[in-house]
């Protein structure tokens, strides 16, 4: 009927509007503040944690698990935040019905799954950071941007434009650079052998990586469907917990462990500063992953990403003030074509929010003028 069909129409609209408001396109101040808490998380505790373990290997460190493992160990310290935020939330978050919720099953399969494949992904990063430089090791994982704008369009449906598929070639070609040029800021007794293989590990971990992210986000989509910030946590501290146990059984099983009181014994900077890299790490890239998860469930993978790039980038300079790491023209080149990646993509991003905007706005006088139309009548 025309006259159930008038009634109808703005609730179907009104419907729309609702499913579209996302986190990305609320932008309330409460968006705005937990997105900036989280990019704060990522920039300096990835920028911090990368420095410490360069020191920790340049200090007599050797230990490829011991670094891997400090790269998730600390997560215990996440269940305090954990408690408070699941007691807020209880008090003003509706509980979803049993229907809803995954079985116990999924939820093990979920994490378990990205346990192992972060545990193996650390321990690639470990690899490539022993071989190479802070700064080169930083610049070769801007790569993990393009990467992961690959996966998302193929895993999370993520649109590849013209500005985004230049924002891949650029950081490609930028970490290709540097992959190929081999310079004196290589860590002392680092053999062309082992500096091709640190590239590599490192390539391929950041490709990795950024497959753990978009599923990540497919897992915040499809299965846990939660509306509140502990489920954050809980993925940080479940896959965390898998992949410290399969770094536990790493470190024995290739009889590291064996090696460990000699390293500390020999560690240039003494004993209690062996103890307090490894701990500060361990820190430092719990804060860091905290912010990666947290931007996805917020915003999406590829944002997340974006903003661990932009970290990267930071990464030569730091390297350059606390380590003294030779900067020279190749790797200045190589930067600018990462921040000239990034600046496209960011550009790509505001494109979209105006378009969003735009089409909010036509929805809502579509709503306003049937409205109106359903009071004359």
């Amino acid at each position: 009927m025309p006259g159930q069909q008038e009634i109808q129409e703005p609730h179907l609209l009104a419907d729309r509007r609702a499913t579209d408001q996302s986190p990305l396109r609320l932008r309330s101040w409460h968006w705005w503040i937990l997105v900036s808490i989280n990019v704060f998380f990522l920039i300096v505790g990835q920028t911090t944690a990368v420095l410490l373990g360069r020191f920790y290997y340049d200090q007599g460190g050797n230990s490829k698990w011991m670094a891997t493992l400090v790269q998730t160990a600390a997560f215990p310290i996440l269940f305090v935040p954990l408690i408070i935020l699941s007691s807020q939330e209880s008090s003003i978050t509706p509980k979803t019905t049993i229907s809803e919720q995954p079985s116990v099953t999924t939820l093990i399969l979920v994490y378990v799954s990205l346990g192992v494949l972060l545990a193996g992904d650390n321990m690639m990063y470990s690899i490539g950071l022993l071989y190479l430089s802070a700064s080169t090791y930083s610049l070769i994982c801007a790569s993990q941007l393009a990467f992961n704008a690959v996966f998302a369009f193929f895993i999370n449906s993520q649109k590849l434009t013209a500005l985004i598929l230049n924002s891949v070639v650029v950081l490609t070609l930028s970490s290709a650079l540097i992959g190929f040029h081999s310079d004196s800021t290589e860590p002392a007794g680092v053999s062309r052998g082992k500096y091709v293989l640190g590239f590599l590990c490192n390539l391929g971990a950041s490709a990795i990586y950024s497959l753990l992210l978009s599923l990540m986000q497919l897992s915040f989509q499809k299965v846990l469907k939660s509306e509140t910030f502990s489920v954050v946590l809980e993925m940080q501290i479940y896959t965390s917990l898998v992949a410290t146990c399969c770094c536990i059984v790493g470190l024995f099983a290739s009889g590291e462990w064996r090696s460990l009181k000699g390293e500390m014994d020999g560690f240039g900077k003494g004993r209690i500063s062996y103890v307090l890299s490894l701990l500060w790490t361990a820190m430092a890239w719990q804060v860091s992953s905290v912010g990666v998860v947290g931007l996805i469930y917020v915003v999406s993978s590829l944002f997340s990403n974006v903003i661990s790039t932009l970290a990267l980038a930071l990464g030569p300079v730091a390297a350059v003030l606390f380590f003294h790491d030779k900067m020279d023209g190749v790797k200045v080149v190589a930067m600018l074509m990462a921040f000239w990646g990034f600046a496209s993509y960011l550009y790509e991003q505001y494109l979209d929010d105006s378009k969003l905007k735009s089409a909010q706005n036509n929805v809502n006088e579509v709503l306003n003028e049937s409205t109106l139309e359903r009071q004359l009548v």
